[in-house]
């Protein structure tokens, strides 16, 4: 009787998450059609939306548990460290300098202001790190689609491999 009720919340924590990114997905892309990189931020949603169908659609694509679990886990922390590679710096209005580390959403980043460019950077290099704790989790659930959806594009490639084969995957054809 629990694992029922563990069920149904399962369920409708899958259904409104997959509600909310696919929602958000396009939403993501329609705001950011005109921005400054409108290639990252349509792939940005389109991942997002592609992830929220799959959610919704648990009955449509039947995904192996494990492998499903280890490649989102998987995905989200190499794909977030891997991030941590690009950085970018920028000096801004009455001499801000800002370098921002994470792909494709900063989110470790650390500022310095001052009345020079030179002293800002300076103030910025010897400034601590932080963390935007709402764009790493963003960055951390993208990557997470991203490995879902490698694992739904293996599922349907074995779908069609066995459909062509007639049920035989992975024996060949006579």
């Amino acid at each position: 009787m629990l694992s029922m009720a563990w069920r149904r919340t399962g369920a409708a924590a899958r259904a409104l998450l997959g509600a909310l990114s696919l929602v958000g997905g396009f939403t993501w892309v329609l705001l950011n059609l005109h921005g400054t990189h409108p290639m990252l931020d349509s792939a940005v949603g389109l991942v997002l939306a592609a992830g929220g169908l799959v959610l919704l659609m648990p009955h449509r694509i039947r995904l192996p548990q494990r492998v499903t679990a280890i490649a989102t886990i998987g995905t989200a922390v190499a794909g977030t460290a891997a991030g941590l590679v690009a950085s970018s710096t920028q000096v801004c209005c009455v001499f801000a300098y800002a370098a921002a580390r994470g792909w494709p959403f900063h989110f470790v980043q650390r500022v310095g202001v001052a009345e020079d460019p030179g002293t800002a950077r300076r103030i910025a290099e010897a400034a601590d790190w932080n963390v935007d704790a709402v764009a790493l989790t963003t960055d951390l659930v993208l990557w997470a689609y991203v490995g879902m959806l490698v694992v739904v594009v293996g599922v349907l490639v074995r779908r069609a491999v066995a459909d062509r084969d007639g049920g035989r995957v992975g024996l060949p054809a006579r």
